[in-house]
């Protein structure tokens, strides 16, 4: 039984009947439990159980676009953060962590460009891409103990298990961790491998280690992040683009930033 979470999203709506479109596009569908919208501020609010990408994808079948700002517990939560990861290729994705409690940390995200299949993810000790992947250290692990899965009570606690590419090469994917705390894993990193993580029990030498899942296909630093209506950008301050531009483009990487040497930076 998922928890719900509440998913702010930006969506352009410039008439009152788009509203509609929108809630119409929302309401009733499974795992949607409530909706908000105030066109004014182009503003929707939902809490679900589905993943944020599910709940984007039901929002732009209305033809409109969305972009997530913030996300929350439906009870005050303990804090946020988030993961752009970028890699071999065109591996990409975003990750978010959201404290739900002292004992729940619900993890929320999307990657893409993955090979079909499950993937290894883990939090790493180091918030260090000097080295792409290969400096992030090993997996965040305070306590000492063995790798295994994310149901064992002994395990690293940045083991996460895997995640399950589908066909077109995009995993999305909502845990919720009883180990992980969002305000021990900012500034560390995120990986997800290029194999499956055997959780410890595959009798090669790296089992206990790592789980063998591979080498490191992709990597981002943990940050913290902004909750329900904490983040007030219409631009993005750092690179000038503006929240519907941003959404055209890769998260991170090639290609995010603007080419156009005319276009002033934005100052907030």
């Amino acid at each position: 039984d998922l928890t719900n979470m509440a998913l702010e999203f930006a969506v352009q709506m410039t008439c009152e009947s788009c509203g509609e479109k929108v809630r119409a596009a929302l309401e009733g569908k499974p795992g949607v439990n409530s909706v908000s919208i105030d066109v004014g501020k182009e503003q929707v609010l939902v809490e679900s159980a589905l993943t944020s990408a599910e709940v984007q994808a039901l929002i732009e079948s209305t033809g409109r676009r969305a972009v997530l700002k913030g996300i929350g517990g439906s009870e005050q939560d303990l804090g946020a953060a988030v993961a752009m990861l970028a890699g071999a290729g065109s591996i990409q994705g975003v990750v978010r962590f959201l404290q739900l409690s002292e004992e729940r940390c619900l993890i929320d995200g999307t990657i893409d460009g993955l090979e079909p299949g499950p993937h290894g993810l883990h939090v790493h000790t180091l918030g260090d891409l000097t080295l792409d992947c290969l400096s992030c250290g090993e997996h965040y692990n305070p306590f000492g103990r063995q790798h295994g899965s994310p149901e064992d009570s002994d395990r690293h606690v940045g083991d996460l298990g895997n995640i399950i590419a589908g066909p077109d090469g995009r995993a999305s994917f909502r845990l919720e961790d009883g180990q992980l705390k969002v305000w021990d894993v900012i500034g560390r990193s995120l990986v997800v491998d290029a194999g499956e993580d055997d959780l410890g029990r595959g009798g090669h030498p790296l089992s206990k280690q790592t789980g063998n899942s591979g080498e490191r296909l992709a990597c981002g630093i943990i940050a913290r992040s902004a909750g329900l209506f904490q983040n007030p950008k219409q631009i993005c301050a750092c690179d000038g683009v503006t929240l519907w531009e941003e959404r055209d483009r890769p998260i991170a990487g090639k290609g995010r930033s603007k080419n156009n040497p005319e276009t002033p930076a934005a100052h907030l």
